[in-house]
């Protein structure tokens, strides 16, 4: 904590300084060139500024026009000490940001009054600055708090899912990690590339509502088995609808659309094109992949190549162009995701 003042006589200077010392426990930093103060500001905050009118290079208003440019300086209290009884000069210092006015000669009584309370406001103004960050860290940390509850409940969810399906391995985590792998690719935010990650494990989550006989079932499904699969989709997005976390509403979207066909053939609604919302056509191309790579009771996993192949003939029909071609875009990663989340 220091009194920064300014003044181009040095007599002024040791004036100024003892009674600044005298009025108040603090420390005073003096300069005889206004210049040389406003550098040693770029690095340093003064709690109470005092400083001369008439100097040579920069007037008082000169200096304190700079001063106030600097954004951590604008609530600094400043003293302007003058002879000058022009009211324009006192008018334009006010303009510029000056708090007080000082006449010479100093009265050495008026002088510490007006330092004392200064300080006093300049403590105050602290306080309260540190009281608003003290606050806002509590609403940030009460923030997390609950969306941390959110990611939980999101993770235990699909955990949930997951154990009715049990022969899916690490299916959940590769799929989220290629979604989220999608959504870097096409350039989407930070914020909704960390989301998709949370969000798409619990893209079937409307599978805890498909019987056993056919969840489970070793071959492939007949016509009504399938109908009634398809309806996971459907319920997904029931299970997950009406939430005010942003967090599950991007996870009912993802649930509802990531079965929709980029021409229209899909499910539950035959979305088209870009009328399927973006996280369901990143989450259909991730989730197709991992599926045809995956071992399943009714089926030998695809070789990789064959996999890429299907989503290269598919581009347009079945998947999003812009998604699908971000995926192939990354294949070094998509294949470091692979070998990262083995079954």
């Amino acid at each position: 904590m220091a009194i920064l003042i300014v003044d181009d006589n040095k007599t002024n200077l040791l004036l100024l300084s003892s009674l600044a010392e005298s009025a108040a426990d603090i420390r005073s930093i003096t300069f005889d060139d206004p210049v040389a103060a406003l550098y040693w500001c770029e690095t340093n905050v003064p709690e109470l500024v005092l400083v001369d009118y008439r100097m040579p290079h920069l007037s008082g208003n000169d200096f304190i026009r700079l001063f106030r440019k600097m954004a951590e300086l604008k609530d600094v209290p400043i003293i302007m000490v003058t002879t000058e009884n022009d009211w324009e000069v006192r008018r334009e210092a006010l303009n510029l940001g000056a708090t007080e006015f000082l006449a010479k000669p100093i009265d050495s009584n008026e002088f510490r009054l007006r330092v004392r309370n200064l300080l006093a406001l300049r403590q105050a103004q602290i306080l309260l600055v540190d009281r608003a960050k003290l606050l806002q860290h509590e609403v940030e940390k009460a923030t997390e708090a609950v969306l941390q509850r959110e990611r939980e409940l999101v993770l235990r969810l699909s955990k949930a899912a997951e154990f009715r399906d049990p022969d899916t391995g690490a299916h959940i985590n590769r799929m989220a990690h290629y979604s989220e792998l999608i959504a870097k690719q096409l350039g989407l935010s930070e914020e909704f590339q960390k989301n998709i990650l949370e969000a798409a494990p619990m893209h079937d989550i409307g599978k805890l509502a498909t019987p056993d006989y056919i969840l489970l079932k070793p071959g492939r499904l007949d016509p009504d088995e399938m109908t009634i699969m398809r309806r996971h989709a459907e319920i997904g997005a029931q299970i997950l609808a009406g939430s005010s976390s942003s967090l599950i509403q991007l996870a009912e979207e993802i649930a509802g659309a990531h079965h929709e066909k980029f021409d229209g053939s899909g499910y539950p609604k035959g979305l088209v094109g870009d009328a399927i919302p973006l996280a369901g056509r990143i989450v259909a191309v991730a989730d197709v992949f991992d599926a045809l790579t995956s071992e399943r009771p009714y089926k030998r996993a695809w070789p990789i190549e064959n996999a890429r192949q299907f989503l290269l003939e598919n581009i347009g029909t079945h998947f999003c162009p812009r998604c699908a071609n971000a995926f192939l875009g990354a294949w070094d990663d998509v294949l470091a995701i692979r070998s990262h989340f083995p079954d």
